[in-house]
């Protein structure tokens, strides 16, 4: 009997070690399966630009402000490699976005997670002056081209996944995603202005419990106009909010 104990104790063991190690096997096979699916995705920027369980210090029950208010908007995941995991749109018809956005958005995406790391949080929105003439970082934008042949047409929801889109964006929308205080990819959103698609993107990454350890504003947009001058500020725009609060519209 103790025999038959030892024995079946230790099939018992050998079984639990095999789902762990094929569990393993999956996740590095698909790297995304920690990261918000498309039906998540969709469900959190709806909710973002209109403020529906939005974090209180995110500007609950405002809108985005920009143009639309946030609510046509292109959003991408990417997972640590890089790699597109999930892009959609908030609306049911896409056409009803900008077209131009989709690219965007992936671009955005793919940014603020090459320029991340697990202690060092950093948005597109913060890479806006670094790139400007005279600046340290003039002429990222030109490093690493798009790849346009990892676009969708309106209605298909298949290409370009688990592929590496590329692309540099350097103002507001990109986000990194966090896990336990380790980045595990990032977050591109647009389809409204820049300041906009950012507000929307903080509020998806929050929604999504995807923050940096240090919470969901460490890495929050910074205005000339409004915080002084900052070398990581970005330029006001048409609109624009910050976590609820109106601060006016971008100088002619």
């Amino acid at each position: 009997m103790r025999k038959t104990g030892r024995l079946l104790l230790g099939i018992s063991v050998l079984g639990v070690v095999a789902i762990a190690l094929m569990g393993a096997s999956a996740a590095a096979q698909n790297p995304c399966n920690d990261l918000p699916n498309a039906t998540q995705l969709r469900t959190y920027l709806r909710n973002a630009s209109t403020g529906t369980g939005v974090n209180p210090t995110l500007g609950p029950g405002t809108n985005a402000g920009g143009l639309f208010g946030g609510s046509r908007m292109w959003g991408a995941i990417v997972n640590r490699q890089g790699e597109v995991c999930v892009a959609i749109t908030s609306t049911e018809d896409p056409t009803q976005t900008w077209p131009i956005s989709q690219a965007i958005a992936k671009a955005k995406a793919y940014t603020t997670n090459s320029v991340s790391l697990d202690d060092f949080v950093l948005s597109t929105a913060r890479l806006y002056t670094l790139i400007q003439p005279g600046h340290s970082l003039y002429g990222l934008n030109n490093s690493n081209p798009f790849n346009p042949a990892q676009l969708n047409a309106p209605g298909q929801s298949e290409m370009g996944m688990n592929q590496i889109a590329g692309g540099i964006i350097t103002f507001g929308g990109g986000v990194p995603l966090y896990r336990n205080g380790r980045i595990v990819g990032g977050l591109g959103v647009s389809g409204d202005t820049s300041c906009a698609d950012h507000e929307i993107a903080k509020r998806v990454r929050d929604l999504a419990g995807l923050n940096p350890a240090d919470g969901p504003l460490v890495d929050d947009i910074i205005y000339n106009e409004v915080d002084g001058p900052n070398l990581f500020a970005h330029s006001m725009c048409v609109s624009t909010m910050r976590n609820g609060v109106s601060l006016g519209d971008e100088a002619p």
